[in-house]
Parts: structure tokens; C-alpha cells; sequence
């Protein structure tokens, strides 16, 4: 990359999982892609200072804050990255917004639509550009998806269904809430897979097939009491453990989901498929460089599922001219690199690259929409 090329300088808060993906895409997202700016890891912010310094000293970062309020007052950043948990994404962008800085900010948008709104509406008073990562869009494999359904290739839509499958929390001795298990405990994570697994079906699904008009739903928690590890009590556990749901999109094809964290022998398994009048779809987390591709036009004795490598570094696939020769797959790691890439190249041009806030506003309301009509048994608009 040039040296000539002017920094963008990002300030990350937190230093999860999340922090950690957010990072290698930075420190990759130039050696690969044509960017305006430069990326500059300026700051890592976390309340454990020592953890924080060992994260920059690691990762690079030049500097380390304690108090996000702190890195939002410097002038030497101009982009926050939003890694923490789901019940401090509201305040912290908002004061982001207000303070001019470009947001990228962690899935799900907020704890609920209702703060998502007020999100949506500080980005949008302020003008910064604003993603959220919802990094499953940018799979070379779905991106492909996404180009044959624009093309009319499956002509009208019937079926979309998508499930997101784990099975980490099958244990009555893992306790709730506290650093890495926040997502156990509502306060924080404000629902359990519906925010965190559904959420990127959803997201996944809008961007595919359009809106969903309404929902019919159901949830359970298994495991009733758990221990909460910051505390020792024990208390009740307001997540949901397990959610499946049916909808109507707006185009009039039927969709359903799943999502649990209790199916043994699951990690993440995160599929989905989707059935034109002349094509349909299948796509797997675990094979995600496969496009499985059947198409009711191809003739003959043969015709049947086929599947589509996308790794063609000609220009056919997305974001695979950038890496590697064909046949050369690349990782889950690199969605994250191709949705910073893609947010890079627009901040110039005005057109942010989505999913924006208020996309992703968008999913928040069907998360909320599910969770009320799981609460009542009831069928819900979105």
C-alpha cells in the first residue's frame, strides 16, 4: 500500500472474539484490496488495562484507553469499532455519532428496535458513515447467491428456510453472565439466539429475499436456573436457548428458521436454501466455498444438484480476484476483510456500504417481532 495514501485511524472497543476478527481484517483488508485510506490500528479500549495492553502489544495497536468516553474525545481517531456486548452498543454509538466518528458496530444493532430507532436516527443526524457486521453477506458463496437471485435467475420465490445450529450450553454447571458468558444473561445480551444466531439469518435473509412481513413463533429455555458467575447466586435464565419461527416476505414466499444451542454434535452449523420456479439454492457454513445450484432449465438425464466451487479468481466470483489462484479457497476470517474493504471504499463516495444501521434496524425488528409471538403465541407483524 502506498505511504502516501491518508490514514484512516480506528479505535476498537473491546477485545474479544469479535475483537480479534475486527483486527485481522484490518491488518489484512490493505494487502488485498485498493483502499483510499490507509488502515491504522490507533487504539484498543478496554476497562483491563493489562489485558488491553497485551491485546495492542499483539495485535499492533498504538495506544490503549480504559474509558471509551475517553477514545470518542480523540482527534487522532476516525472510525470506532463497537466489540462489546449488545447492552452497551446504544450509548456508546450514539456518542460516537455525536462525536463525528465513522461507527462499525457489532451484531445485533441494539438490545431491542427501540433503541436500534434512536441508532439510526444519531447516525443519520450526524451524517458518519455506519456498518454493522453482519459478515455472512460477504461469503463469496452467498455473494454469489446474491447475484443469480438479482438476475432473475430463480425467477419468483417460493420457500426460504435457514437454520443456525450449537450446541455449546448443553451443561447445567456453565453459569450465566459475567466475561465470556454474557450472552447466558438477557440483561446483557437482551435474547439469546434469536440476537445472536438468528440475527444473522435474518439479516441474511432480508438482503436475499426482502422484508419479512410477519412471524409466528416459539422459544425455549431448557436449563431454567443457572448460577451467575459474577455474583454466585443463583438465578433465573431469561434467555432462550432454542427459537424457530415461519414468516411471509413481502414477495409472498414462506419462510422458516431455526436456531438452537442445544443440538449435540453442532459447533455452527449455519445453512440455508432457497426455492425459485426455475432455480433453487443451498449454501453450508461448514462447505462454505460450495454454491449448490440446481436449475430446472439445464435438459437431459443429467439435470440435477450441481455444485459450484466459487473460488474463480477471473471476476465470475465475488471477491476472489483478490485472493488466491482458482481452486484456492479462503476463510471465515476473510468475510470480515471483504465487509471492511467494502466500507473502506464507499466512505469517499457517501454510498455507505451495507448492512447500514438502518438495515440493520430492519432485523431487529423481526427479532423483537419473534420474541413477542413466541411470548404470546401468537402470530406478530413485523
Amino acid at each position: 500500500m502506498s505511504a502516501s495514501k491518508p490514514p484512516l485511524n480506528i479505535g476498537l472497543i473491546g477485545y474479544g472474539f469479535m475483537g480479534r476478527a475486527h483486527s485481522n481484517a484490518y491488518v489484512q483488508a490493505g494487502n488485498f484490496f485498493d483502499l483510499p485510506r490507509k488502515p491504522v490500528l490507533k487504539a484498543i479500549c478496554a476497562r483491563n488495562k493489562d489485558r488491553a495492553q497485551a491485546f495492542a502489544d499483539q495485535w499492533g495497536y498504538e495506544s490503549v484507553e480504559t474509558d471509551w468516553r475517553e477514545l470518542l474525545k480523540r482527534d487522532d481517531i476516525d472510525a470506532v469499532d463497537i466489540a462489546v456486548p449488545n447492552n452497551l452498543h446504544h450509548e456508546i454509538a450514539i456518542a460516537a455519532a455525536e462525536a463525528g466518528k465513522a461507527i462499525l458496530c457489532e451484531k445485533p444493532l441494539a438490545l431491542d428496535a427501540a433503541q436500534g430507532q434512536e441508532m439510526v436516527a444519531a447516525v443519520e443526524k450526524a451524517g458518519v458513515p455506519n456498518t454493522v457486521w453482519y459478515n455472512y453477506r460477504r461469503i463469496p458463496a452467498v455473494s454469489l447467491a446474491k447475484q443469480l437471485i438479482d438476475a432473475g435467475k430463480l425467477g419468483r420465490i417460493f420457500h426460504y428456510r435457514a437454520n443456525f445450529l450449537q450446541d455449546w450450553t448443553i451443561n447445567e454447571e456453565l453459569p450465566q453472565g459475567g466475561e465470556a458468558l454474557w450472552r447466558l444473561d438477557a440483561a446483557a445480551a437482551g435474547s439469546g439466539v434469536t440476537g445472536d444466531l438468528l440475527a444473522h439469518c435474518i439479516d441474511t435473509a432480508i438482503w436475499l429475499n426482502g422484508g419479512v412481513s410477519d412471524v409466528s413463533a416459539m422459544t425455549e429455555t431448557f436449563i431454567k436456573e443457572r448460577t451467575h458467575q459474577e455474583t454466585g447466586a443463583k438465578q433465573k435464565v431469561t434467555i432462550d436457548d432454542a427459537c424457530a419461527f415461519m414468516c411471509h416476505f413481502e414477495n409472498g414466499s414462506l419462510g422458516l428458521f431455526e436456531s438452537t444451542r442445544y443440538a449435540r454434535g453442532h459447533k455452527a452449523l449455519y445453512t440455508l436454501e432457497i426455492n425459485g420456479e426455475n432455480m433453487s439454492l443451498r449454501w453450508d457454513l461448514h462447505d462454505q466455498h460450495r454454491l449448490e445450484v440446481f436449475d430446472y432449465r439445464d435438459e437431459g438425464v443429467t439435470r440435477g444438484w450441481k455444485s459450484v466451487h466459487v473460488t474463480d479468481n477471473g471476476g465470475e466470483h465475488p471477491y476472489m480476484d483478490h485472493w488466491w489462484v482458482p481452486g484456492l479457497a479462503v476463510g471465515y476470517e476473510t468475510s470480515f476483510v471483504h465487509q471492511f474493504a467494502d466500507f473502506a471504499r464507499s466512505l469517499d463516495g457517501g454510498d455507505f456500504t451495507g448492512p447500514t444501521f438502518a438495515d440493520a434496524l430492519d432485523t431487529q425488528k423481526v427479532c423483537d417481532a419473534v420474541l413477542k409471538s413466541a411470548a404470546g403465541r401468537s402470530w406478530e407483524t413485523v
